[in-house]
């Protein structure tokens, strides 16, 4: 997925909340040291599809505008710096760390700076920066930590984005503060691994108690949302956050990568199936009408068929209503690349079952949806989401984006539901 940020050099963004929170400083440092005509690439490098697709982007935009500079970072610069170096096209290449300071985009650079990327794993701090918006979107995303300390065997991205790095509790309110004041309505708490926050520093809570702060901090702030949870590192203060605080969302993004549990302990992850069905069972004891997603892993290495619908039955077991299917990967420097691959053909097969289950499990909820009344922030004209997530379209024209308005639902329309704003 790419977007394009506006009002100074062309940002195409890959991937991750995280990265496109990076864009927007991305944007910022390179407008303030002179760098308009331009155009930063932010790459992904969680697939080898989602590198594919960054150098095919990069490829274009080079036809497209042959004098423009071409500065590529993010994730795949960091993991590879050399192969996009090598691209004919790319004039510069930074690393995740360099492409959030100025510094690094002054304009005719010195040839020793045309590939600037240090070493991440002797990163200890976040960068600081406040972001006052961001084009075109009534929900911002807020960075609340870095990196990840985790070795899970079929991921690279530590070694893209460096250690775990918790934002200090104070940044955290300010940057909420000057979204809430910018008009922003909803905010989403980003980062890598932040059911990990506040881990590495004795001055800051967990997540839970980072998240009650914020909304007695800034009790103008209407929606609060999270992103993507391990669940192992759910702990009670979560969990009662969870429960009673209003303001903070019902949809939890769980990532859960797979079913069944031997796949589980070779992916060297923390949690086993039981543990994600009784989370799901716990948290849905304590809120009534949360709605869960799921990051699932399709084809890992050793996979059987058997093993396979153990992750499609974890669908109907958790209750799960958004997936995020990933055909496995492979990703060079995992252990899981050395493991004994599943055939291709057969990862994608997986994937379409899956994703089909999934489809049909969304069918259900938003049918579920039809004759209430939802709480919808308005996107767009016309268009927007409900607490639980779900797109929503409006059958009026009326509310302005940033609107939070009571829409009545009548029925649905391919993903997504129909309604009119209620009287």
């Amino acid at each position: 997925m790419t977007a394009r940020l506006r009002h100074g050099p062309e940002v195409v963004t890959f991937g991750c909340r995280l990265n496109f929170y990076e864009s927007e400083i991305v944007r910022r440092e390179a407008v303030a040291a002179g760098l308009i005509d331009a155009v930063v690439v932010n790459t992904c490098a969680v697939t080898a599809e989602a590198e594919r697709q960054a150098r095919q982007m990069i490829r274009r935009l080079r036809r497209e505008a042959p004098d423009r500079e071409i500065i590529v970072t993010g994730c795949g610069a960091q993991l590879r710096p050399g192969a996009y170096a090598e691209m004919p096209e790319v004039d510069r290449v930074l690393g995740n760390i360099e492409k959030l300071s100025r510094e690094h985009y002054v304009s005719d650079p010195k040839p020793e700076s045309s590939v600037v990327v240090a070493d991440i794993m002797r990163v200890t701090e976040t960068a600081g920066h406040l972001i006052e918006g961001f084009d075109g979107r009534t929900r911002a995303f807020l960075e609340i930590q870095q990196g990840c300390d985790h070795r899970c065997t079929f991921c690279i991205i530590p070694f893209a984005r460096g250690p775990n790095r918790s934002v200090p509790v104070e940044h955290v309110v300010a940057e909420a503060r000057t979204l809430v004041a910018a008009g922003y309505r909803e905010i989403v708490l980003t980062g890598v691994d932040i059911t990990a926050y506040g881990t590495d520093r004795s001055d800051c809570p967990g997540l839970g108690g980072l998240v009650r702060t914020v909304l007695r901090d800034v009790s103008d702030l209407p929606r609060l949302r999270l992103s993507s949870l391990d669940p192992v590192e759910i702990d009670d203060e979560l969990k009662a956050a969870v429960s009673d605080e209003p303001r903070l969302m019902p949809h939890l993004h769980l990532s859960l990568q797979s079913g069944d549990d031997l796949v589980l302990k070779r992916m060297k992850r923390r949690h086993a199936r039981a543990d994600a069905v009784e989370l799901c069972r716990e948290l849905r004891r304590g809120r009534r009408g949360l709605v869960f997603g799921a990051d699932l892993i399709v084809g890992f290495p050793t996979e059987t068929r058997e093993m396979f619908e153990n992750s499609l039955r974890l669908i109907d077991d958790c209750g799960l209503t958004y997936l995020h299917v990933f055909p496995y990967s492979s990703r060079p420097g995992t252990p899981a690349a050395r493991m004994p691959q599943v055939a291709g053909g057969e990862r994608k097969a997986r994937s379409a079952r899956l994703r089909a289950a999934g489809d049909k499990a969304l069918a259900a909820y938003l049918e579920s949806r039809v004759g209430d009344v939802e709480s919808v922030l308005i996107e767009r004209r016309g268009e927007g989401r409900t607490e639980g997530y779900a797109r929503v379209r409006t059958e009026d024209d009326g509310p302005d984006p940033g609107a939070i308005v009571p829409v009545r639902i009548a029925g649905i329309s391919e993903d997504r539901l129909v309604g009119c704003v209620a009287a």
